[in-house]
This record gives C-alpha cells, sequence and structure tokens, in this order.
C-alpha cells in the first residue's frame, strides 16, 4: 500500500511561498491552497489537517493589533495542528508575537523549498510527540481531570475540593494515609492541574532506597565522591527544577537526610554528594507518608521544623471502608483496566461477587482492590466475575457470607467493636469514627459488653 499522505492547509497569497510550498511537500502531503480568507475558514472548519500555512499581510509594511487577527481566530478551534506563519515581512518584534501568540514557526523571504522542507517536518514530528504524550498520559494511572476522579462517598468529595484549591497554588502538600489509599495517584493529578504542569514531575519512593544511597538519589553526586561513583549524576531534585517532586514515604527518611531536605525547602539550594558548588533549584514538593509524623517527632525520629516545613497544605486520605459508595464504581474501572491489560472480556460483576466486594473492608485499600480483581479476571472463565474467582482471606469471606444473609447486626456487634478497636491501637476516638458512631456511643456499647484493655486508665 502506498504511505498516506499528511494533509496540509495553506491561505497563501504570495506566489513564491506556495510555489515553495508545493515544490517542497507535494511528494508528502496533500496540499489545498485558498487565497481567499472566507474559503479558507471555511475549509479549516470542514476537516481536520495535519498543518497549516498561514499568510498575513501587515498594511503598508506596518504590523499593527489587527496583523495577527486571522493567527488567532484559526488558533481558535485548530489547537492542536501546527500553524506556520509565512509573510513578506520580517521584522523580530512580529515574529516574536506571532510565535507568542502559538504559531509553530515563521517563515519570511526568502522563501526557499527546503527551508519550507524543514520547518513543515519539524511542525508534523513535533505534533506527532505531542499526540503519542497523551496517549502514554491516557495510558497511565494519573487522571488529568479532578472531575474524572471517582468521590462518590462524602469523605472522599472534600479530599478532592480541598486538592483542587491547592493544586492552583505552589504550596507543599504533606498526604497522609493508610497504605494504597491513592496517595501516589492524586500526587500525579496535583501537578497536572498546577501551573507547572508543563515542566517535570518526578517521583521518589524513599523507602525502596537504602539510605546510603537515598542522599546521592535526592541530590546527585561528584565523580568519585564515594565507591563506585564513575561518573558525575544529576539528583532527582535537579531533574525536578522548576516541576514538581513527590517525595513518597518520607516518614522513612534518616534525620540526617531530613536535615539537607530541610535545607532544599527553606533555601532552595542544596550541594551533591561530595561537592562544593551550591545548586539552586525551584521545586515543588509533594509528600507523602502512611506514618503518624507527630508520633514520630514525639520519639525523635522525624523533626519537628521539617513536619510544619511540609505540612503546609495537609491532606488526610481516607481509607477504601470509609469510602463505601466509591468501592463499585471502583470496583468497575478496576475491572476494565485489568481487561485491557490481559486482553480478555469480561462484562462486569455477578450480584453476589459485587455484593462480597462491597461488604469486604479491605485492609490494602485501592492497591488491595486492584490486585484482587486482577486476579479474579485472571481466574475467571466466564462473561461475569463470580465470587469463585475472588481471592480474599477466608474469615473475611466467611464473616461476608453472614452480612450478605441480612443477619442482625447485633449478632455481630460485639467482634465488629473490637476489631475495630484493634485496629486503631485500641483508642477509642478513632475506633468511634471508624464505626461511624460517636465517642458516647462506643463507650456505652463498651460497657455494654464488659470490653476491657490494660492499656484503658479505669483498668489499671
Amino acid at each position: 500500500m502506498p504511505e498516506a499522505k499528511y494533509t496540509v492547509l495553506a491561505y497563501e497569497s504570495i506566489p513564491e511561498a506556495r510555489q515553495a510550498i508545493t515544490t517542497a511537500l507535494e511528494d508528502m502531503a496533500e496540499i489545498t491552497f485558498h487565497t481567499s480568507p472566507g474559503s479558507f475558514q471555511q475549509e479549516r472548519k470542514k476537516r481536520q489537517f495535519d498543518l497549516i500555512f498561514l499568510n498575513i499581510e501587515p498594511r503598508n509594511g506596518v504590523h499593527t493589533d489587527a496583523t495577527l487577527k486571522p493567527l488567532q481566530e484559526t488558533l481558535q478551534d485548530a489547537t492542536y495542528t501546527p500553524i506556520i506563519v509565512t509573510c513578506k515581512l520580517e521584522s523580530a518584534d512580529l515574529i516574536v508575537k506571532a510565535i507568542k501568540e502559538g504559531a509553530f514557526d515563521f517563515l519570511a523571504p526568502p522563501f526557499f523549498p527546503e527551508k519550507v522542507q524543514l520547518a513543515a517536518t519539524r511542525a508534523i514530528r513535533q505534533r506527532e510527540l505531542q499526540n503519542e504524550i497523551d496517549y502514554l498520559r491516557r495510558k497511565q494511572d494519573v487522571v488529568y481531570d479532578f472531575d474524572k476522579i471517582i468521590a462518590e462517598s462524602p469523605s472522599f468529595k472534600k479530599v478532592i475540593t480541598s486538592l483542587k484549591k491547592f493544586a492552583a497554588t505552589d504550596s507543599t502538600i504533606l498526604i497522609t494515609g493508610e497504605t494504597g489509599t491513592g496517595k501516589s495517584f492524586l500526587s500525579g493529578s496535583i501537578h497536572y492541574n498546577s501551573p507547572r504542569r508543563h515542566k517535570p514531575f518526578i517521583k521518589i519512593n524513599c523507602a525502596n532506597i537504602p539510605e546510603t544511597l537515598l542522599e546521592s538519589e535526592l541530590f546527585g553526586h561528584e565523580k568519585g565522591s564515594f565507591t563506585g561513583a564513575d561518573k558525575q549524576r544529576i539528583g532527582r531534585f535537579e531533574q525536578a527544577n522548576g516541576g514538581t517532586i513527590f517525595l513518597d514515604e518520607i516518614g522513612e527518611i534518616s534525620m540526617d537526610i531530613q536535615s539537607k531536605l530541610l535545607r532544599v525547602l527553606e533555601e532552595k539550594s542544596f550541594e551533591r554528594v561530595g561537592g562544593n558548588k551550591t545548586i539552586n533549584v525551584d521545586v515543588r514538593v509533594i509528600a507523602a507518608t502512611n506514618k503518624n509524623l507527630s508520633e514520630q517527632i514525639s520519639v525523635g525520629k522525624f523533626r519537628e521544623d521539617l513536619y510544619y516545613r511540609i505540612n503546609v497544605l495537609p491532606v488526610q486520605l481516607p481509607s477504601l471502608r470509609e469510602r463505601p459508595l466509591c468501592i463499585e464504581p471502583l470496583a468497575k474501572v478496576l475491572l476494565d483496566k485489568a481487561c485491557q491489560s490481559l486482553k480478555k472480556k469480561i462484562k462486569g460483576f455477578a450480584p453476589d461477587a459485587l455484593a462480597l466486594i462491597k461488604s469486604y473492608r479491605w485492609p490494602g485499600n485501592i492497591r488491595q482492590l486492584a490486585n484482587t480483581i486482577e486476579r479474579a479476571v485472571i481466574l475467571e472463565d466466564n462473561d461475569y466475575i463470580h465470587p469463585d474467582a475472588i481471592q480474599i482471606p477466608e474469615l473475611q469471606k466467611n464473616s461476608l457470607s453472614r452480612a450478605i444473609t441480612c443477619e442482625p447486626l447485633e449478632v455481630h456487634e460485639k467482634d465488629l467493636i473490637i476489631k475495630a478497636l484493634e485496629e486503631n491501637l485500641w483508642v477509642q476516638k478513632n475506633a468511634a469514627k471508624r464505626l461511624g458512631i460517636s465517642p458516647r456511643a462506643l463507650n456505652y456499647k463498651i460497657n455494654k459488653f464488659g470490653i476491657t484493655h490494660p492499656n484503658w486508665r479505669k483498668n489499671k
């Protein structure tokens, strides 16, 4: 089959430019010429083109604000099509204004075919790269529109409302929450909805890197600074310059690195390992942890001044069990994703399988839900996911099967209360929140069932 040609639309009143465009591109593109502004705009609105040439004509050799009006009109609904401006007048001021408005390139006499072909090839290649980037972004877990994040439960709706506001600022954000609640996922959404969206977004999990290497990973190192440092290395903060760095599991870093991190936050500067040259960076920091940093401070494992520096905009993510209305839509999205990845066609969940998923407490949160569904897709041979394909802890499954038969809550009330207390280290206030009742109501039920614990003051 012959190779498909690019489609090019040109509004061109300069004969030399028209001839150069034809000579340069006739073998690689289908070119449509117009000399009337009206017919050009009509053609442009009828179909999509890979590239546009747009001639602008300063009156009497002097350009005004009206000179670029055709470019502005074309850009309104041709945002993703590169536009090359042609003009008889070569003015540095006009070129700068055209590029700032959104033109990809600016060509002035002499109109050599080689020059036209180079500009056209670069423009089309840039468009293809942008399409590829957009495609890869859609394949990632990052959601670029906050309104498309699944937030059906009131607690998570409040989180998304806060994040929309926080994303528009440049302040440091601290995201806390249990493992698997989506801290890393939301950090990407924050960055790509921030003023830094076109700059780098760098992620680093501080818990996955040995302490001896973490400093080099963050700040880089000079050649010969330690055994194995056979060349200079740029650190993550330098890579993120102008953009955002996401420090996951920040509660795991040592006190020594904490002091260096504090300096970066306060002074926007650091030195590479083994170097003495001060490097200045402009980076927004988003930090995350599943640890209680206040408790870490009290036992001397986290710097109090660093905590206050990163806790400018705090975000507490609710666990999945605190987002019951989100479980079903999340499960369906994760099922579609798993089916696409594994190239299997499964229509959905059988009612009893969905009831099982909605009733389970998901201690591993969204990450556990995703893994469970992926495993179910692999195991299921039918059109719908059935309970047998959903592998969750057997004790939980037994309790769920009782719950599905709609037995009265009172039958299992004491067990539920004890479980909530255990999960919250026997702190009654936190357990009450988990159960969705007031501390006073929980205290009444504790006395009713005779529940005790050695650490409670009344038991000492």
